[in-house]
């Protein structure tokens, strides 16, 4: 038996939660595709699957074994891209679709892919910004850049900087009605809300004591480029990413509001459909996605 295909199918299966959807994906018949599974079964000597006329579900065997898969699949597949790259050093070339929102794509991401296609001018990139979550595999997408609390452990992903976030407003606006003092004082404020992150509640900490701050406003608004340019204008006060408003806070074009308190942080992630046979372009851009960014990225840097 191949293992390998083996451990291929069932974690496709897994994750598509049907048999013959991972057969199609993997470009074999069903009936191999069974055969591949009742092999590994025999070889694992445990049940992978509850198997009933409408669904496939996991047993419990099978959520053990399909994290071990997982991480075997996936070091096979880099153990075969650094092979391969050492052996030819073949230039990187085709096509890479990519998406995220268009906050992070105007403010950080373009950049990023002018720099990434100068130093490998044979890929084509294909950039989508969009304001919604998007199905990889029904709209054909090698990437997308997520940025979010918590990430659905069902998704492949690895984590590529972090995204912190400030109150902000302008200084006409603090000048007209008050600089707050405490969280409570946001309560007489008009505080511009996103419509995914925080939009009526604002979670903030201080002196390690987290506390959730009811806000309204006049304004909200499903991408934070929209708060950001409203905020400019001296609608209120935003929670803003510091990937696009901390160089408007060191011009003194927006001042931060309460900085003594935090915003819990996000996760900036790249997302993508499956870890076996990787394009080398995906891995190629998310290393230097990684490197690029990094934990410490340089939006934040120097930021008071």
């Amino acid at each position: 038996m191949d293992r390998m295909t083996a451990m291929t199918v069932f974690v496709e299966v897994a994750e598509r939660g049907s048999l013959t959807a991972a057969a199609d994906v993997l470009d074999m018949s069903r009936a191999m595709a069974t055969r591949y599974l009742a092999e590994l079964e025999g070889w694992l000597g445990t049940r992978l699957f509850h198997r009933t006329t409408r669904r496939i579900s996991l047993t419990a065997g099978g959520e053990l074994a399909l994290e071990r898969c997982r991480k075997l699949l996936e070091l096979s597949a880099d153990l075969q891209a650094s092979v391969i790259q050492d052996r030819d050093g073949t230039p990187l070339h085709g096509q890479l679709r990519i998406t995220c929102s268009t906050s992070f794509g105007q403010s950080q991401l373009a950049a990023a892919v002018a720099h990434y296609v100068a130093r490998h001018p044979d890929v084509r990139v294909d950039m989508l910004l969009l304001d919604r979550t998007v199905n990889l595999v029904e709209e054909r997408v090698d990437l997308a850049i997520r940025i979010t609390h918590e990430l659905d452990p069902n998704l492949i992903a690895r984590q590529l900087s972090v995204c912190r976030s400030r109150l902000c407003a302008s200084p006409a606006y603090l000048q007209a009605r008050g600089m707050p003092v405490r969280a409570e004082d946001l309560a007489s404020h008009n505080c511009l809300t996103h419509h995914f992150v925080g939009k009526s509640l604002w979670q903030l900490r201080r002196d390690g004591r987290d506390m959730a701050v009811a806000v309204g406003g006049n304004i909200s608004a499903n991408e934070a480029s929209v708060l950001l340019q409203a905020v400019r204008a001296g609608a209120g006060i935003a929670m803003l990413p510091t990937y696009q408003a901390a160089p408007l806070l060191r011009s003194g074009e927006l001042t931060c509001v309460l900085p003594d308190y935090d915003v819990p942080s996000m996760g900036i992630f790249g997302v993508y459909a499956t870890r076996r046979l990787l394009p080398a372009t995906v891995r190629s851009f998310l290393d230097f996605l990684a490197e690029r960014f990094g934990d410490e990225p340089d939006w934040d840097r120097d930021l008071a």
